[in-house]
């Protein structure tokens, strides 16, 4: 599937402006990912920019949310390797299947850093993304009240793929700063 028929897809199913903008800030994190990591940021971003692509349909019910999408995205016949990604980011999903690959890993941690960075970025005066620094994303994960919402295990899993936690925060970053105008922030 190519990036615009993505596009397309995404605004197709979601209408929500803060999700669409938490997918394209997933999809820049992990094709930032991809090319640190030496993997195809084509496949990477796609994953990072379809994850939520259920979250409206499945009104946020945690037991459903990815099956939705893995349904649609086999009628558009996406990857195995998309599609198990998508499958697998989510801790909570009633399907408890093992994450086991690269980009396994690398989807659960993008996608969950990437609203933390969002949230540190909204008590900045300016809300600009551009304001945060690395130390402050990490500052903010340990922060229980903060970071309720924020599974800290999933962030962690940077390191299971081979990427020390203050590189994938300050990777991320970049990422979402190169895009800040989408996001809006």
């Amino acid at each position: 599937m190519e990036r615009e028929e993505a596009l397309v897809l995404l605004h197709q199913y979601v209408k929500n402006p803060r999700t669409i903008s938490h997918c394209l800030a997933s999809e820049a994190v992990m094709r930032k990912m991809a090319e640190r990591l030496g993997e195809d940021p084509e496949l990477w971003g796609l994953a990072g920019l379809l994850h939520d692509l259920d979250v409206e349909i499945t009104m946020g019910n945690m037991q459903q949310h990815t099956l939705e999408t893995a349904k649609i995205l086999q009628q558009y016949n996406v990857g195995n390797d998309v599609i198990d990604a998508i499958l697998v980011h989510n801790e909570h999903a009633s399907h408890q299947l093992p994450r086991t690959a690269k980009l396994h890993h690398a989807l659960a941690c993008s996608e969950t850093i990437t609203g933390l960075i969002t949230a540190t970025a909204m008590v900045y005066p300016d809300k600009k993304v551009g304001s945060v620094k690395p130390k402050s994303v990490v500052k903010r994960m340990k922060e229980k009240a903060f970071a309720a919402s924020v599974s800290r295990e999933a962030i962690m899993e940077c390191e299971t793929i081979g990427v020390q936690l203050d590189e994938f925060v300050a990777l991320s970053l970049e990422a979402m700063q190169q895009i800040s105008e989408q996001l809006g922030l």
